[in-house]
């Protein structure tokens, strides 16, 4: 008897895989788009976890007979004007434009989901006063008020997190609330009442999860937002400094002086990032219209 249900185990496992692999291949034709981002996201996710195994070189070490290299090679992708190995900067760039990326996002999501959650199921006054430091936060672009914040904290890899987290914070908000607004309304949250149940656990427990599918998508977006700010604050010199690699701080040592030299200095790195916010927009446009039925075609 208990051969026979172990193998009635193995079938239902066998028959969940084939599900979820029907389910992957079915939604990855509806939604072409969204698998190629997909697969752009997942190469640059797997690219900043093994760059350890995946990199060549020490993206650090210099050689001054291998300066300006050109792409081939041992140098795949040349070397910089130190002899650094670009195509080792490149892979190793990526784990610091993930970390800066999801740390910003997450922080900022944290952050905007408490205020959005607050403001919309307290009301009144709280919701008046948050909504307006919101409309001031709002009032400035992100890539300005993150050169701001930059600024004032100084270039490190902590203070680049938070000064692109603060200014996700009332995009969030904002979503979070309105979506609050109308869940404090249904029958559901009067019944959780009727029981007896406190309002902090009738927001944290019934109306936050119900926030969860706009904010994956907002998310998404954000994070490419968090990697392009990341690149142009490590541009002006204000993200992450040296010795990390940055993919914004390559194109700003070779953008002026080598770019007709060593072009292969410039282009690489833009490259990767434009592919790799070119794949969360499209990621992030494919998982609106999944989770949105309003949304699809």
């Amino acid at each position: 008897m208990a051969i026979i249900d172990h193998e009635a185990e193995l079938h239902r496992a066998g028959a969940n895989i084939t599900g979820w692999r029907s389910q992957l291949v079915f939604t990855a034709r509806r939604y072409p788009l969204g698998a190629v981002g997909a697969v752009i996201v997942l190469t640059f996710v797997f690219t900043a976890v093994f760059a350890n195994f995946i990199a060549p070189f020490d993206p650090t070490s210099t050689d001054a007979k291998a300066s300006l290299a050109r792409p081939g090679g041992v140098f795949w992708l040349g070397a910089d004007f130190m002899g650094r190995d670009m195509f080792s900067r490149i892979v190793y760039g990526a784990r610091i434009s993930l970390a800066v990326g999801l740390g910003a996002t997450l922080m900022g999501g944290i952050l905007g989901v408490s205020i959005g959650l607050m403001s919309g199921y307290l009301g009144g006054a709280v919701d008046l006063l948050t909504q307006r430091l919101m409309d001031i936060m709002q009032s400035l672009p992100l890539l300005v008020m993150a050169l701001v914040m930059a600024a004032a904290l100084g270039p490190s890899l902590e203070n680049t997190i938070i000064a692109i987290a603060i200014p996700l914070v009332p995009s969030v908000a904002r979503v979070v609330r309105s979506s609050t607004l109308s869940l404090r309304e249904q029958p559901f949250v009067e019944a959780a009442r009727a029981v007896g149940m406190g309002e902090l656990r009738i927001a944290v427990r019934h109306v936050l999860p119900n926030t969860l599918a706009p904010l994956i998508v907002l998310g998404t977006a954000q994070l490419g937002s968090a990697i392009l700010v990341e690149a142009s604050l490590s541009f002006l010199g204000l993200g992450i400094p040296e010795p990390y690699p940055s993919w914004g701080r390559m194109l700003s040592e070779s953008a002026a002086e080598y770019v007709r030299t060593a072009p292969w200095l410039v282009i690489f790195p833009g490259v990767a990032i434009s592919m790799t916010v070119f794949g969360t927009n499209l990621l992030g446009d494919a998982l609106r219209d999944i989770l949105d039925p309003r949304q699809r075609s």
